[in-house]
Formats: structure tokens, sequence, C-alpha cells
């Protein structure tokens, strides 16, 4: 039985896991991969390195320092979890038992069934216009989905693409769009390009559209319906948490994407530090 268990390997989970794991407490990490900082082609708005680097090498940096002091990683995938007092996640290698359970696998980056989109994820195909926009300053880009979120993404592409082109793969177009945004209601056959993207292929008559970049914008969040099944509050597809990220269950933190806001690494770390801490001063007033 360990101390504290934590569901998701990116930085908020990572973050929470160092803050627990130096206050003396055993922690184990569950997770399947790491999420959306895995697809991240280069990043270079985050304090510490000295240039552009990519999301597996801040990953895989930021697992190895939580594993030198003592934090356990167990990848696999969550089936299940219950809660009795305690919190038991059942997962395809076996269940695990804690006091105390940190929900941290992010936003599901749902991604559509379209050739291309897998292989060519992050180079041209991105799952966040606040992350990736500036690469694509003064280039045509495009943004799969037909709801708010998908308007929220384009209207951010919007002052620095040089176009944009909302395509909502066979759904009705928006009722409301904001000035200059084009759409096209088309279903989409192909992302197109090699080594890079180059064009969106349609399956019908319409001719292909010609982008440097393709946003992926039907995110629905993962860890919400975990919480929701062991009676936590959700708000929309977001768990809802107070400042320490805490839920009304006690022993139930949430934190980084799954808890909405700003999808971006600083923020989880942020939330991942405040959740660790909590956890730890929680399970100090268990005794």
């Amino acid at each position: 039985m360990q101390d504290i268990l934590i569901i998701g390997a990116g930085p908020a989970g990572v973050s929470a896991a160092l803050y627990a794991v130096r206050a003396g407490k055993k922690v184990t990490v569950l997770y399947k991969d790491t999420g959306a900082l895995a697809r991240a082609e280069a990043i270079e708005n985050y304090y510490g390195p000295s240039g552009p680097i990519s999301g597996v090498q801040l990953a895989e940096q930021g697992m190895e320092n939580a594993r030198r002091l003592g934090v356990t990683f167990v990848q696999t995938e969550a089936v299940g979890v219950s809660w009795d007092g305690s919190f038991t996640v059942d997962t395809t290698a076996g269940s695990y038992t804690a006091p105390a359970l940190l929900l941290a696998t992010g936003a599901a980056r749902r991604a559509p069934a379209i050739a291309g989109i897998k292989e060519l994820e992050g180079k041209g195909v991105s799952y966040c216009a606040t992350c990736d926009a500036f690469f694509y300053r003064n280039l045509p880009v495009a943004v799969v989905g037909a709801g708010e979120y998908a308007l929220h993404e384009a209207a951010h592409l919007a002052p620095i693409a040089s176009s944009v082109t909302l395509l909502t793969n066979g759904q009705p177009a928006p009722a409301e769009l904001f000035n200059g945004l084009s759409v096209c209601t088309a279903p989409i056959a192909a992302i197109q390009g090699s080594e890079k993207v180059t064009g969106v292929q349609f399956a019908d008559a319409t001719p292909s559209l010609a982008c440097a970049g393709v946003f992926v914008a039907l995110g629905v969040a993962g860890s919400a319906e975990i919480a929701r099944k062991l009676g936590a509050e959700i708000s929309g597809s977001n768990i809802v948490t107070d400042q320490t990220g805490a839920t009304a269950i006690p022993g139930l933190y949430a934190a980084g994407d799954c808890t909405g806001g700003l999808l971006q690494v600083a923020k989880a770390v942020h939330e991942g530090a405040e959740a660790g801490l909590a956890m730890v001063r929680y399970l100090r007033e268990l005794g």
C-alpha cells in the first residue's frame, strides 16, 4: 500500500510526485503514456531549458529526476477506481491502494480517424493552439472541429497565422463565426504531407486545402469520467477543485489540464506542486 497514487505522468503528476516524495511519502505514478506532452515538437516557453526542447525529452527528464528521488512509475492502464475510505485503482498490471489519489491524466485530445493524423503529429498536426501557434506565424493553418473549443483555437490562431480555415469534417458549421474565419464542411479524407503537413485532402470534389499546420480541437477531459464515478463535482468536462487541487471527496485531488484553464506546462507544474503539498498535509492530518 502506497501513501499516494497518481494517475498520469505529465507535468502535473510528476510535479506532485516530486513534492510528496521529498516530504517522505511513498508515491506510485500509474501512467499509460505522457499524453499531450509527448506530441509537442518543440517547447520554448517554459522556464529552464536553454533552447527548444521536445515534449518527449522534457517528460523523460522529469520522470528520471522523480525516479532518482524514489518515486515508483508503473506503465499500465487504469481500468477502474473505487473508494471506501481509501482508493483502489485497478489496472492492467494489478490493483494499487492508497489513502490519497491525484487525477492528472490531462485533457484527452480526441483524434478523428483521418489518414495522416497520427503520422504527422508533431510535424504540423497539433492539439494546442496556445502551445504551437507561434511556429505558424504568417502561415496558413486549419482547425479540425465544429464546437466552441474549435472556435476558441481558431480565434487564438487568427492574429498569428496568415489564414485560418475551420474544417468541420462533415458537421454543420457553427452558427456564429468571427470575421476572417473561413469554413469548410466537407468530410476530410487525409492530412497531406510526409515530413511536414502540406495540406488537407477532402473526401468529395472539394479542392484540397494547402496549409502548414492542422490543429485538432476535439478535446474532452480524460480524468473527468473517473472523478464523476467517484462522486466528485464536474463542470462541463473539467474537475472542480479548490486552490490546492482538492475535490469534495476526501483524499481525491486533481491537477493539470483536467481542471480546465490554460493548457500549458507551467500551469500544470504549479497545480501539481500545490496538490502534492496538499496531499502531504492531508495524510499528516489522518495520522
